[in-house]
C-alpha cells in the first residue's frame, strides 16, 4: 500500500513563501506522476501542479504560474512544491497524490486519474 506524506504547511503573510514536501513510501510507480492539489474552504478540489518521475515534465494550473515550482528527488522518493508570491487565495488544504499510469503521453490534472492520496497539509495566507 503506497502511502504519500505532506508536509511543510502553515500559516504566512501574503508575499511570503512557503515549500511543500510530499513523501512517497515506495516507488512502485516509478514512471508515473506525481501532482499536487488543492481544496479551499466551501470549494472543489483543484489541480495546481504535476510532475513525470520520469523525464520531469511539469504542468501547471494557469492560477500559480510563474509563483508555483514542483520538482522532484527520485532518491529520496520525494516530490515538493515551491510556493512564492502567496496570496490569501492559495489558502487550502494541499494534497499530494500519484497518477499511476507508465510513462503516459500527456501530464494532467484530472482527479480520477491519480489513485493514491496524501492525507494534506493546511496552508493559510494572510493579507
Amino acid at each position: 500500500q503506497v502511502q504519500l506524506v505532506e508536509s511543510g504547511g502553515g500559516l504566512v503573510q501574503a508575499g511570503g513563501s512557503l515549500r511543500l514536501s510530499c513523501a512517497a513510501s515506495e516507488r512502485t510507480f516509478s514512471s508515473g506522476v506525481m501532482g499536487w492539489f488543492r481544496q479551499a474552504p466551501g470549494k472543489e478540489r483543484a489541480f495546481v501542479a504535476a510532475v513525470s518521475w520520469s523525464d520531469g515534465r511539469t504542468l501547471y494550473a494557469d492560477s500559480v504560474k510563474g509563483r508555483f515550482t514542483i520538482s522532484r528527488d527520485n532518491a529520496k522518493n520525494t516530490v515538493y512544491l515551491e510556493m512564492n508570491s502567496l496570496k490569501p487565495e492559495d489558502t487550502a488544504v494541499y494534497y499530494c497524490a500519484v497518477d499511476p499510469r507508465v510513462r503516459p503521453a500527456q501530464i494532467v490534472g484530472v482527479q480520477s486519474l491519480y489513485k493514491y492520496w496524501g492525507q494534506g497539509t493546511q496552508v493559510t495566507v494572510s493579507s
